[in-house]
């Protein structure tokens, strides 16, 4: 039977209904060193933006480029040829 809100605010966070204190701290823990790892790799990725640009290549471009390599060939071919036409639409 299902327990009522009064008893749910009451019961102790250690045992309450099917929750284990353990594995939620697992997880949360888990989830926290994840974050921290993809904040990490975001400084990384930006460092060899920065690297890229000291360089002399032009960022912006090259995110483009990276976005590319990402896509099924089929897919960028179908956004190329959706360009053309609508470049040749406006006469460019």
């Amino acid at each position: 039977m299902a327990r009522s809100a009064a008893a749910l605010k009451t019961a102790a966070p250690e045992t309450g209904p099917n929750i284990s204190a353990d594995r939620l701290r697992s997880l949360v823990e888990r989830i926290e060193r994840l974050q921290e790892e993809r904040t990490a790799l975001g400084n990384d990725i930006k460092d060899i933006y920065a690297e890229a640009k000291s360089a002399g290549f032009d960022v912006k471009v090259l995110r483009q480029l990276i976005s590319l390599r990402r896509k099924e060939p089929a897919e960028v071919e179908e956004a190329e040829t959706l360009l053309d036409v609508y470049r040749h639409a406006l006469g460019m």
